[in-house]
């Protein structure tokens, strides 16, 4: 190889290879330092990709379980409303028994009958003024609660419905009208009472399979996350043990680069020598 001062073609290799080995050694250290093995869509834009798409998917999940609480929440305020319109219509037959049954004085059948009309009335202030996050809870429209993992294959709707709640509607029997004025209409009232109580009690039983129901989909979708979120953390997660080599391994060339960069820069004054 001729001696030349234009162009030091070492040198460039040197300096060309030392600066592959700074990048290395810069991206290593990031590593380490952030515990992320990728920090940019240089490091690996596919696993990039991939590690964005399920912290989409964990995000879905999250609110998807936090919808299925807000369901159960709805549902459970249902429940326990309509465990006392139960002790509501379970004192209310107590009335309608006794005045179906003769033998009362008029004020007493008055009195029977005062308590029982009141009872009709909290039954209906209980339907209006239960409410949920200020919404009502009583309502024969479906409520639909969103389960869903972020993709269109992956979502489901859970519809549930509570049911209205008023004097005409009591567990699909209507008090509306009812009275215990008279044996005759106790006797009515007694029969529209204990309708009214099988169809709460299976109203209830409604409620509490759409509640089993939101509690499964909540707990799958949180196994879900937790799974998900494994998965993630093997593509983002820094290798340590792997790190830790490529950073005594680049701490080494980088030396060894800078030596042989000094070397290739000396050669060239020995041309000076020929001048002498």
């Amino acid at each position: 190889m001729s001696l030349s001062v234009l162009n030091n073609i070492a040198a460039i290799y040197a300096q060309n290879n030392l600066n592959k080995t700074q990048g290395s050694l810069q991206t290593t250290l990031q590593q380490l330092s952030s515990g992320s093995r990728i920090n940019s869509g240089a490091d690996d834009a596919a696993g990039l990709s991939v590690s964005d798409g399920l912290a989409a998917n964990q995000a879905a999940l999250t609110q998807s379980a936090q919808n299925a609480q807000n369901g159960v929440g709805l549902l459970q305020t249902a429940d326990g409303a309509l465990s006392q319109v139960t002790s509501l219509l379970n004192r209310a037959t107590t009335l309608a028994t006794e005045a179906s049954n003769g033998g009362l004085t008029t004020a007493q059948a008055t009195a029977a009958n005062t308590e029982f009309q009141s009872i009709i009335t909290e039954i209906g202030n209980i339907g209006s003024t239960t409410n949920f996050n200020s919404n009502a809870v009583f309502s024969a429209t479906a409520t639909n609660f969103v389960v869903s993992d972020g993709t269109a294959s992956g979502t489901t709707t859970i519809a549930a419905t509570v049911g209205a709640l008023t004097a005409a509607s009591v567990g699909g029997s209507s008090l509306t009208g009812t009275s215990l004025t008279s044996t005759t209409n106790a006797t009515a009232a007694l029969a529209a009472i204990t309708t009214a109580v099988s169809g709460i009690s299976a109203q209830r039983g409604t409620l509490g399979a759409s509640i089993n129901q939101l509690n499964a989909a909540a707990s799958v979708a949180s196994s879900e996350n937790v799974n998900l979120a494994s998965a993630q953390n093997s593509i983002l997660s820094t290798n340590y043990g792997q790190a830790t080599s490529d950073l005594a391994k680049y701490q080494v060339l980088s030396q060894t680069g800078i030596s042989a960069l000094a070397q290739a820069n000396s050669v060239q004054q020995e041309v000076l020598k020929l001048l002498q």
